[in-house]
């Protein structure tokens, strides 16, 4: 399984508001050893018409792995991750809340919620890095991501 997933690209959906924060994570990403597709969008409406977009054609183009900011504008990432979770064709992805709040209510609730990994952005460029480097190594590199269908 670990050669299928290193042939393979990853397609990562990037939901942030920030976006001096998407354009850091995309880039860190970008260099990971990884074959990587990576779509950026900033707020929740975006994201979610990316995501039904996607399951609308006959070649998947649904992401293997989500980026999620909570505090966003128009929808926020609580209310996106819910209604992924209560869609059939997209409760399967692995979503990564990645996020400014170190609060436990906010932790406590983004996993109620169904997120996968909850993850509080660093302030330091070289914890950013270590950061993305981390989700590299667990999720494309040592996790069995989903097919997407």
């Amino acid at each position: 399984m670990i050669d299928e997933m290193a042939a393979r690209t990853i397609r990562i959906l990037i939901v942030d508001d920030d976006p001096a924060d998407a354009e850091i994570i995309q880039e860190l990403l970008e260099e990971c050893a990884t074959a990587l597709e990576i779509h950026v969008v900033h707020d929740g409406i975006d994201a979610l018409e990316y995501l039904r977009s996607c399951t609308h054609v006959p070649v998947a183009c649904l992401p293997d792995l989500i980026l999620l900011d909570l505090n966003m504008p128009r929808k926020d990432g609580r209310e996106v991750l819910q209604e992924i979770r209560a869609t059939e064709q997209l409760q399967h992805l692995p979503v990564i809340v990645l996020t400014t709040s170190q609060e436990r209510d906010e932790i406590e609730q983004a996993y109620r919620l169904g997120a996968n990994c909850y993850v509080s952005k660093p302030a330091a460029m070289a914890d950013f890095e270590r950061l993305v480097n981390a989700i590299e190594l667990f999720w494309m590199q040592t996790a069995s991501l989903p097919q997407s269908r």
